[in-house]
């Protein structure tokens, strides 16, 4: 399955688990695709539905795809406005990033927006309790070489073309509205913030929150996913077995690199609830019974993780370090 990665990045952007998601609905008879949490849309830009309603509160994520959809944002006005302001990036020696940020939170432009989101600290999207863009700047002044702008353009591009060939409406709301909106004949992909977890300012979540979300879907009458996380090495998510214990649960273990320490960057037990049964899923008890009793969590293959190549170069390097050290001492002796 060719994967397309959107122009926008988000910490927890569902890019690597997009696969086993759509893999997951691909059976599924639906009307129409409703997510109320799209985030960068990676999900429903490639499950590509023919007809979609993505919500989500953060008015910056919508305004961004409402102009690629108006094509007020087209691929050649990205790689002139990335190219430009690149250049104006590298020889401020990083400085012009706050320049961007401080224009962004006073008139929203969505190409400062995918600008910020492009160079800003380990593409993290955070705000203020005011709505305003707070991450600091990545310390990568040529972070716009021509290559990172023609991939950015190719995405924008891409993305153009998925949403000019689907029928795709994109509205800045509150979950609880579009709940409201639902119809028995559709199918909602629910992202929502991972309860228990960061959250950030237009995204804040709760306990209450996740009952009301749980409520609206099942009262709605509709098919539903839901996208959350089982456990990680420190803890459950034990909201699974009360909030949503009527549900199937389906899991994959997942590796986010995501985080300002190495230490912080885990393997995470990623799951899939539902109302009807998926790939592989087993009961909401089942999965409680087999925690309870020590035994694996997962309901699909074992992840391989591939070692990074900068990992990679320094793992050489030692064993380099280390056969030298022997050898000297071997013709010391």
């Amino acid at each position: 399955m060719k994967i397309f990665v959107p122009p926008i990045k988000s910490q927890g952007i569902k890019t690597k688990l997009v696969e086993w998601i759509s893999a997951n609905v691909e059976n599924i008879d639906y009307d129409r695709w409703v997510e109320p949490f799209m985030g960068t849309g990676v999900v429903a830009f490639n499950v590509r539905p023919k007809k979609a309603i993505l919500c989500d509160s953060n008015p910056h994520l919508i305004r961004f795809y409402n102009a690629i959809k108006n094509k007020e944002i087209t691929s050649g006005i990205v790689r002139k406005h990335l190219t430009e302001e690149g250049q104006k990036l590298l020889s401020s020696s990083g400085d012009y990033y706050y320049e961007v940020r401080n224009r962004f939170n006073d008139n929203g432009n969505p190409l400062d927006f995918m600008f910020l989101s492009r160079s800003c600290f380990n593409g993290m999207m955070r705000f203020n309790r005011k709505g305003g863009f707070n991450v600091p700047f990545c310390k990568k002044p040529n972070r716009f070489a021509q290559a990172l702008v023609t991939k950015i353009t190719n995405q924008v591009e891409n993305i153009s073309q998925i949403i000019q060939y689907g029928d795709y409406t994109f509205k800045n709301q509150d979950f609880q509205v579009t709940l409201k909106e639902l119809n028995p004949t559709d199918l909602v992909y629910s992202d929502p913030p991972y309860i228990g977890r960061h959250v950030d300012y237009f995204d804040s979540w709760s306990e209450d929150e996740e009952i009301i979300l749980r409520n609206g879907l099942d009262n709605s009458g509709v098919k539903y996913i839901l996208s959350t996380w089982l456990s990680n090495k420190y803890r459950t998510n034990n909201y699974i077995y009360d909030i949503w214990k009527e549900c199937n649960v389906t899991t994959k273990e997942h590796f986010y690199h995501v985080g300002g320490k190495e230490t912080n960057r885990n393997a995470v037990y990623e799951a899939l609830l539902s109302n009807v049964e998926l790939d592989n899923s087993i009961s909401n008890s089942e999965m409680k019974s087999r925690i309870v009793l020590n035994k694996s969590r997962l309901t699909t293959e074992d992840n391989k993780y591939e070692i990074p190549e900068q990992l990679t170069l320094v793992l050489e390097e030692q064993q380099r370090l280390t056969k030298a050290i022997h050898n000297a001492g071997l013709a010391v002796n």
